[in-house]
């Protein structure tokens, strides 16, 4: 059984424990490697290494760390059909999907933050004959950076390139349930010659590893994606420490479709949007809102082009839907399915497990998309994050009523409008309780941009300028003429 290592000062070592947990492939159900269980001990080791290797990483000048960041990013490239390939296997997901958006967006992320550092620049405030003012900004430390299972790498490396770019060293945790690319990952700094503990990757469990990263005294500051049951958990014992803290959590996104919507667009959108790597993006549009007067009509042709997804082995060329990432999240679809029938909902399609594609799928956890009408805002279904493959459905009558059923949750990450009219789309989008809109689009991505959500989606803002701000302090210098 192959045995992934954590990566701690420049090696990869076995857990402290000698524990190991199950890892399990998705499409087929059964164990194809070990992940390290690793506990405070492991984590300890790691801090102390990324503090020993901070002080040379700090001061290294801004081209020789963004040379680097380059090296990595060409090497995730040169490994991106193997990287494909383990992400693929280890998230249940499209191979073609890993291959389109996965791998590409990781080593986008080394270059681009490898780029963007060496035009980071900070203010000056002329004073006139009284003197000026002027910021400096220094990398914090040891910044932790936890990331979530639904895009392995892609949100790893999100969190891991601008904190190394700003001169921090990193103890990184990716979720156990899908650890092979960051494992890859240590290899590939290992490759480049990254210097020992400058990056560093300690497999386990969250409530053991990641809360042990969070809690440790020499961690500045905290960089998570994830539930957001688990932000209010890190931020119960981080806040106290006085930790900087990035969240960005959960979301119950709307898609509001207008009646001068350009139709196919909309509709094809739409499929996409609600069905994209199984629903299990934190950007999916989960509740569809569409205006009365094209309503009947959309959920027809709607269902018509859901019903024609290929459900199938992710290492199929052809499949439109893969395998839900585990059997525990694959139980949690089917209950929010069965409470939306207690709670009066219309199943208009799917809402049940997929056949087996094929025999090696035998055991994989394969779920139908699922559609399901006749909801109010009130209920769990349209209140809580399911975060798979299902989606609810509705219309509306006036502008503002679709405001006030997007608004309609304590979630407030991203949001979708469909319309022709540009001061439609500019009014609504002010008025959307929401950190991302996309107008006539979705997940359009520019790494430049500020990413996050307001409410009970997440706490700061990440990507661009806005990353590199949260992993340096600012700290003002003022010169008497």
């Amino acid at each position: 059984m192959y045995k992934i290592l954590n990566y701690i000062d420049g090696e990869l070592r076995e857990p402290e424990t000698g524990g190991w947990i199950d890892n399990y492939e998705p499409a087929t159900g059964k164990v194809y490697s070990l992940i390290p269980d690793s506990d405070e001990r492991d984590v300890a080791h790691a801090v102390a290494a990324a503090r020993r290797a901070f002080p040379q990483w700090s001061t290294r000048s801004v081209a020789g760390r963004s040379d680097f960041m380059i090296r990595i990013a060409d090497r995730i490239r040169e490994r991106h059909e193997e990287l494909a390939q383990a992400e693929s296997t280890d998230n249940g997901k499209p191979l073609s999907l890993a291959r389109k958006v996965d791998i590409p967006r990781g080593a986008a992320n080394f270059r681009y933050f490898g780029q963007a550092v060496t035009q980071f620049h900070s203010e000056t405030y002329d004073m006139g004959t009284n003197g000026f003012n002027y910021t400096l900004r220094r990398p914090i430390g040891v910044a932790g950076c936890i990331s979530p299972w639904n895009l392995p790498l892609y949100l790893f490396t999100w969190k891991i390139a601008p904190a190394l770019a700003a001169g921090n060293t990193v103890v990184a945790k990716p979720s156990e349930i899908t650890p092979m690319t960051a494992h890859l990952l240590s290899e590939i700094c290992i490759e480049v010659g990254l210097p020992p503990g400058v990056l560093n990757i300690v497999h386990g469990y969250g409530a053991k590893t990641g809360a042990a990263i969070v809690a440790h005294p020499d961690v500045p500051a905290i960089s998570f994606t994830g539930g957001t049951t688990t932000g209010k958990a890190i931020s119960a014992v981080a806040a106290p420490m006085f930790k900087k803290l990035s969240l960005e959590l959960g979301g119950k996104n709307p898609n509001l479709v207008f009646e001068d919507c350009e139709y196919e667009s909309a509709l094809a959108t739409s499929v996409r949007s609600s069905f994209a790597n199984q629903g299990q993006i934190c950007l999916c549009g989960s509740r569809i809102y569409v205006q009365r007067g094209i309503y009947e009509r959309f959920v027809a042709d709607f269902i018509q082009r859901v019903e024609a997804l290929k459900i199938g082995d992710p290492q199929e060329a052809d499949t439109d839907l893969g395998a839900i990432v585990s059997q525990d999240h694959y139980k949690k679809n089917l209950a929010y399915i069965q409470l939306a029938r207690e709670e009066g909902g219309e199943i208009l399609c799917g809402g049940k497990a997929a056949p087996v594609p094929n025999e090696r799928c035998t055991g994989g956890w394969f779920l139908e998309p699922t559609v399901i009408a006749g909801l109010d805002i009130g209920c769990r279904t349209n209140q809580e994050e399911i975060f798979g493959p299902v989606v609810t459905i509705q219309p509306f009558s006036t502008e503002e009523e679709a405001i006030a059923l997007a608004n309609g949750t304590s979630y407030g990450l991203a949001a979708t409008v469909h319309t022709r009219r540009l001061k439609r789309a500019h009014r609504v989008a002010a008025e959307l309780e929401a950190g991302i809109v996309w107008i006539n689009s979705w997940l359009v991505r520019d790494l430049r941009t500020p990413f996050g959500g307001v409410k009970a989606s997440g706490v700061g803002r990440e990507g661009g300028t806005e990353a590199l701000h949260f992993f340096t302090e600012a700290k003002n210098v003022f010169i008497q003429l």
